[in-house]
């Protein structure tokens, strides 16, 4: 699976230390990232170099925008989406849901992270001295249709059931 990184203000996000970590808890080797900008273009223009190989089956976007770009790409590639490569967003943008084919997409509750990065950025103005505990906010995967199994292999040249000469 590939990844499309969003510009980060740290050497690695959080988002790519996942991707990381699922890969090698599947046994699966990890691509160097692809760093993008934030926008449907920088995905489409990233989609693009990853339509062009067959060995990509599966894209991770680090948001919404980045898919929408990606789907587009391999549309006008010829890559059926998720027949030939799945693709997985971030954020669940309300247009996720409206996308053909509908978006997979992790969902995050940035209404809560916010509400609780101010009750820390409060107590820390208050001079409180103990901070209020952050919560660990855990993302949700929306599976929609933009995603499913890896495609099979192509079957060999040759490898078909053989006629016994004569029949």
């Amino acid at each position: 699976m590939h990844h499309l990184a969003i510009p980060s203000s740290t050497h690695t996000s959080q988002r790519q230390a996942g991707w990381r970590e699922a890969l090698k808890e599947a046994g699966a080797p990890a691509p160097v990232p692809v760093q993008c900008g934030w926008t449907p273009r920088s995905g489409y223009e990233a989609g693009q170099a990853l339509a062009s190989d067959p060995e990509v089956t599966a894209v991770l976007c680090g948001n919404d925008d980045l898919a929408l770009g990606v789907m587009r790409a391999m549309h006008a590639a010829g890559r059926a989406i998720p027949g030939d490569v799945s693709v997985v967003g971030f954020d669940d943008t309300p247009v996720a849901e409206f996308l053909t084919p509908p978006l997979t997409t992790v969902r995050m509750d940035f209404a809560e992270l916010g509400r609780a990065c101010f009750a820390m950025l409060l107590a820390r103005t208050e001079q409180k001295v103990a901070l209020p505990r952050p919560r660990r906010l855990e993302p949700e995967l929306i599976v929609r249709e933009s995603a499913g199994p890896p495609p099979k292999p192509p079957k060999p040249r040759g490898s078909g059931p053989t006629r016994a000469a004569g029949t």
